[in-house]
């Protein structure tokens, strides 16, 4: 009896030093998450992730708090995001941290909502944004680097960047209310550098310590879970898959390159939907075969990040770009990353989780019809004295333009009826000018356009100049590539350019910058000039299009155009859309702020989203540009009306 005594008041002692653990206020006891059993555990309780992606980058942040009580209302109680390195680092060590780089904020309103995050810090993510989330100010520098690898060079830059990020995050890890962690992003698909990844596991446990969950992502086959695993620095694998997948062989599969007892079965990726290219139709999935292979993972007690559960928008010049089998097979994203699903009914049958009320909806506004009145002509603006001079083309990252437009001109001797131009190898869009040289730079000539995805020559004609020709080329920047094997994107003409088989010398460059709209020298919005041979032009008038006859009013150059339109009060102000229906391809902004690229002659996006907070009462002020041909011009017009 002694015996069976002193083993009672061991275990009652036992039982009470497990409790005061326990009860430690804002301890870690009470807070850890960690991977047992092949399951995810959150404070000694197995733990099903409902997740999905909402990225901050891609919301205005005044929407952060409905997006994420959307999410919520959904069924999830984890949102993912990536961390995009050049949106918080535009320039060498010039840090941003606010507005829209906001991350801590971010989290913070995560964990307010009681929502857990998976915070995806890179150094690369993919994610369909410019340089997979790279610096472009990484492709000027000599020897140039070679990006997700073990290059000395590059390795110190990204310690520098995680030096200034990590430290930001630590204070919100998991014990202190805040995220789970990933480091780079399908790297499986890329190349087998393991030291590399070594690395980046050393980095992060450096500022983060040793009890949080790293986890990479790889696409759910042998190949790309062997290259992009480290199962052996106990990182999580987690895979990603599409929505016509069988989860549980990949999950067996998984398995196969996780630590025992470390694989829990996770879709970090599960695909909702697709991204869409210009030219292409709108990527659309079938909510009914959507719902039923989310439910194949989660009523197995797997886990599921969905992708997307907010899209949002690529502002600016953001949006990434893909390729085909080779980099000339280049295909731009949209500025919209909407992606489209309805998933409560099965999260709530699967998990039992409650059913949180949707937020009201936000308001939207018709505003009508917007008349633009030309402000300036793009060879208005340049000034000829001024220019980067090299004797051969430079690319746009080498003189410092990391986005936008770049503005090439040379000189021939125009002797043949016509001539061949050729620059075997432009990113992305060169639109060709030509005027003789003794005529100045306000009236040239439009001739044509060089693509990277399609011919990379061009007939020019013979001006028959009494001195040499003058040859303008404006290159436009459509968004860097974000994956594949040619990530290495840079801009402008990387190749010698020809006439007739002659190297043409003696360049000069003209960076068009797009910092202010405040006064007409620093507009440099610049459009796409579409086929001289076009006769029509459709202009949006309410919710009809009128067909608009040839007029001898038309424009060959790019031009840029600004409208007005007035909001009475704070109350008025709600969310819109611009109609671009009819235009060829430009760029807006809505009082100074960039809303994004258009390219309704090409498609299928033809509608541009204005999000309510960056109106205001009074007169609001709309630039873009115009690269319709010919146009009446009293009837340039803009509908900005609610969906």
């Amino acid at each position: 009896m002694a015996s069976v005594g002193a083993f009672e008041n061991l275990l009652l002692a036992l039982l009470l030093c497990l409790a005061l653990a326990s009860s430690v206020v804002g301890g870690e006891a009470s807070r850890r998450f960690w991977i047992e059993s092949d399951s995810f555990r959150k404070d000694g309780k197995p733990f099903q992730i409902v997740g999905g992606d909402v990225h901050y980058f891609r919301i205005v942040p005044e929407y952060w708090k409905d997006r994420l009580l959307r999410a919520k209302a959904l069924g999830l109680n984890t949102i993912q995001t990536y961390v995009p390195w050049n949106l918080h680092e535009p320039e060498p060590q010039s840090w941003e941290f606010k507005g829209f780089a906001d991350i801590e904020s971010y989290l913070r309103l995560a964990q307010e909502l009681e929502m857990l995050v998976m915070l995806r810090v890179g150094p690369y993510i993919c994610g369909e944004w410019d340089l997979g989330g790279f610096p472009p100010w990484l492709l000027a520098i000599e020897p140039a680097l070679k990006l997700r690898s073990s290059d000395s060079t590059y390795l110190s830059l990204v310690e520098r960047w995680w030096g200034v990020l990590l430290p930001k995050v630590a204070p919100l890890l998991y014990s202190n209310g805040g995220p789970v962690i990933m480091i780079e992003n399908e790297f499986g698909s890329f190349g087998d550098d393991k030291n590399y990844l070594h690395y980046l596991v050393q980095l992060a446990r450096r500022y983060l310590g040793n009890n949080i969950v790293l986890y990479t992502t790889d696409g759910g086959a042998m190949g790309n879970l062997r290259n992009g695993s480290i199962p052996q620095d106990d990182v999580f694998a987690a895979v990603d898959f599409e929505t016509g997948s069988n989860p549980w062989p990949i999950f067996r599969l998984q398995k196969k390159y996780n630590l025992p007892g470390k694989s829990a079965p996770l879709s970090s990726e599960f695909y909702t939907g697709w991204l869409t290219h210009w030219g292409e139709s709108i990527a659309t999935t079938d909510a009914t075969t959507t719902a039923k292979a989310l439910k194949a993972i989660l009523c197995r007690n797997g886990s599921a990040v969905l992708y997307m559960a907010h899209g949002g928008t690529n502002f600016g010049f953001y949006n990434g770009a893909n390729t085909g089998q080779d980099e000339s097979d280049y295909k731009a994203d949209l500025t919209s990353y909407d992606y489209a699903t309805a998933l409560r009914r099965v999260i709530h049958e699967c998990t039992g989780s409650p059913i949180h009320p949707l937020p009201s909806d936000i308001g939207k506004a018709n505003y009508g019809l917007v008349k633009l009145q030309k402000i300036a002509s793009l060879f208005d603006i340049i000034d000829p004295l001024k220019g980067v001079v090299s004797e051969h083309p430079l690319y746009m990252e080498q003189i410092g333009q990391m986005f936008g437009f770049l503005l090439y001109m040379s000189e021939y001797q125009g002797k043949l009826p016509s001539s061949i131009l050729s620059i075997p190898k432009v990113h992305d869009r060169a639109q060709v000018f030509l005027s003789c040289s003794t005529g100045g730079v306000r009236n040239p000539k439009y001739a044509g356009v060089i693509e990277r995805w399609s011919s990379k020559t061009l007939e020019i004609p013979n001006l028959r100049c009494s001195s040499n020709t003058s040859l303008y080329i404006l290159v436009e920047n459509m968004g860097r590539l974000n994956y594949g094997p040619y990530i290495f994107d840079r801009k402008g003409i990387l190749s010698p350019v020809q006439i007739d088989g002659i190297t043409l010398c003696h360049w000069k460059m003209y960076p068009l910058t797009f910092n202010s709209l405040d006064n007409l020298p620093k507009l440099q919005l610049i459009s796409q000039m579409p086929d001289f041979r076009a006769s029509k032009v459709s202009i949006i008038h309410g919710d009809s299009e009128k067909k608009l006859q040839e007029s001898s009013l038309y424009s060959n150059v790019p031009e840029f155009y600004e409208g007005h339109f007035h909001i009475d009060s704070e109350s008025e102000i709600n969310d819109t859309f611009i109609s671009f229906r009819g235009w060829n391809k430009g760029v807006a902004f809505v009082n100074n702020f960039n809303i994004g690229r258009f390219w309704p002659a090409r498609g299928p996006q033809c509608a541009l989203y204005v999000p309510a907070p960056i109106l205001r009462p009074g007169d609001n002020i709309v630039v873009c540009t115009l690269s319709v041909l010919m146009v009446i011009r009293v009837l340039v017009s803009l509908n900005i009306f609610s969906k």
